[in-house]
């Protein structure tokens, strides 16, 4: 069964790194983050994530879709694709988490309005 699984979870990934990039508006506005956690996801996102998902957008890779946590934090530990895998000697559980916080703070936080 775990094999299955496996398979479910890297096709559903693969999916994923083949969509488009968000097409809302751009999350432009000053963020502010709500929390220490979210702060240091932040952190997290401008020291591993964004050289290729260029701030949440469309970059050398896909934009930062709303997918559900748990497919997120497969796809950083496996690495499918072009992805490279963050390990925990990489990137700890503890800053996951607060990745994963920080990401749904910016897809929550409004477009700017002008």
């Amino acid at each position: 069964m775990k094999p299955l699984l496996v398979v479910a979870l890297a096709a559903c990934a693969a999916l994923m790194s083949c969509a488009t990039p968000r097409q809302s508006e751009p999350r432009t506005g000053p963020f502010q983050p709500a929390s220490e956690q979210i702060a240091r996801g932040e952190t997290t996102f401008f020291h591993y994530c964004a050289k290729c998902h260029d701030a949440g957008h469309s970059g050398l890779a896909p934009g930062i879709l709303p997918v559900p946590d748990f497919l997120i934090r497969f796809q950083v530990r496996h690495g499918l694709g072009v992805m490279p895998a963050f390990d925990e000697r990489v990137l700890s559980e503890q800053q996951l988490d607060d990745l994963l916080h920080y990401l749904d703070a910016i897809r929550a936080h409004p477009p700017t309005v002008d």
